[in-house]
């Protein structure tokens, strides 16, 4: 009976609210890292077509790590 109840909440598991999955380190360390890059892009100043790619690149990261957020709903 123990073995049919579990296997009953394995079929339908309980999704962490969006508040506890943006608070797991893995994902505010990725955030804080990419928002750093993008905000040292703009402290050092954009000056050539290199600064250009860095800022893409920071807010590429950044977007996906929102994006991750938003899909680990469904994984």
């Amino acid at each position: 009976m123990l073995d049919g109840a579990e296997g009953e909440s394995k079929g339908s598991p309980e999704q962490p609210s969006l508040l506890k999955r943006a608070l797991r380190i893995e994902w505010l360390g990725q955030m804080i890292a990419s928002l750093a890059w993008i905000v040292s892009v703009f402290t050092y100043g954009i000056s050539s077509v290199g600064d250009g790619l860095q800022l893409l690149a920071g807010s590429s990261w950044f977007v996906a790590n929102l994006a991750a957020l938003a899909n680990s709903k469904s994984s």
